[in-house]
């Protein structure tokens, strides 16, 4: 039996969540009309990537970093607030699967510290999954401090075993493996990355691990950032695109079976066979008889980051049973 994916490359509302919230859902609603029933959105899309980190001045732009950071801060997630219960319930009540990137902010760890965040909700709204992006890349380590491998996971959905790396994560070997040695069926990977060299490296990972892989940046033009954006026509010129986006869904073969949807503001389909990754691994089982298991092991330290206050309840299991 077949599922069918969107994958959701248009543009966020940039530093505001409950505008591009209420824009999700429309876009959920848009999705679930073409008969979708796995939706995935791209890094950091709530409230959208800090692509203005690439090109502030170092020590130059302090100031202006700091107010646009403030901006983000009040606009990040708190999963303890209930800030995702509009997309959970919509969820639920459409039963599909959402994988959606996100600024986390975790009250209990500092309400400070920001995480690059990707959490899988389930079709009856509960929350499966949230992995934090565990090494920032470059500049973004100015924005997220580093997460950990608690949500390093592969979780049960109707679409098939499923698990996140997040942009270039997908490039480090030893998580690939995390994921591939829990019988992964279908690689999310929301990323900032687009082109031919990460084309071919999410080809090379679907017959890697022999599993689906699905990727998407967000297609984003300089008009696409809201007016009220601090020194905006500055740091961005109206015409250019920021990110072509590259929507992309590539078979456990390595054969591209949707996309790049390129420099193109809009949802990628593609039906996906879960059974084509059961028979990708027939020959080629990395997670098993030809990773050699008894050469080789892989030790995953999955403790999550303590909060700054320890309680007998973290993490709090109230988001991963409540119903819709």
């Amino acid at each position: 039996m077949n599922t069918r994916v969107a994958v959701i490359q248009n543009p966020p509302v940039l530093l505001k969540r409950d505008e591009t919230i209420e824009q999700m859902l429309t876009l959920i609603d848009e999705a679930v009309a073409a008969g979708a029933t796995l939706l995935v959105f791209p890094e950091a899309y709530l409230p959208g990537y800090p692509t203005w980190i690439w090109r502030l001045r170092p020590g130059g732009d302090m100031g202006l970093s700091g107010e646009i950071h403030a901006r983000l801060r009040e606009n990040a997630i708190d999963l303890d607030r209930d800030d995702l219960r509009p997309l959970q319930k919509a969820a639920a009540r459409n039963a599909v699967t959402l994988v959606v990137g996100l600024h986390e902010r975790d009250s209990r760890y500092s309400g400070t510290t920001l995480f690059n965040t990707v959490v899988v909700i389930g079709s009856d709204g509960a929350l499966l999954n949230r992995h934090r992006k565990m090494m920032p890349t470059n500049p973004e380590r100015m924005v997220w401090g580093q997460g950990d491998a608690s949500g390093l996971r592969v979780v049960d959905t109707p679409a098939g075993r499923l698990g996140s790396l997040i942009c270039w994560e997908c490039y480090m070997p030893l998580a690939r493996f995390a994921l591939y040695a829990q019988d992964l069926e279908i690689l999310i990977n929301p990323t900032w990355d687009t082109g031919e060299i990460r084309l071919a490296s999410l080809r090379h990972i679907a017959r890697e691990g022999g599993c689906w892989v699905i990727a998407t940046a967000t297609a984003m033009e300089g008009r696409d950032v809201p007016e009220d954006f601090p020194e905006r026509d500055r740091l961005f010129s109206a015409d250019e695109w920021i990110n072509p986006g590259d929507a992309t869904v590539v078979a456990p073969s390595g054969e591209v079976v949707a996309g790049p949807l390129h420099q193109q503001k809009g949802i990628l389909y593609a039906d996906i066979d879960i059974q084509a990754a059961r028979r990708a691994r027939r020959t080629l089982d990395v997670g098993g008889h030809y990773g050699r298991p008894d050469i080789f092991s892989l030790s995953v330290n999955r403790e999550p980051l303590p909060p700054v206050v320890f309680s007998d309840d973290y993490p709090p299991q109230r988001h991963l049973d409540r119903e819709f």
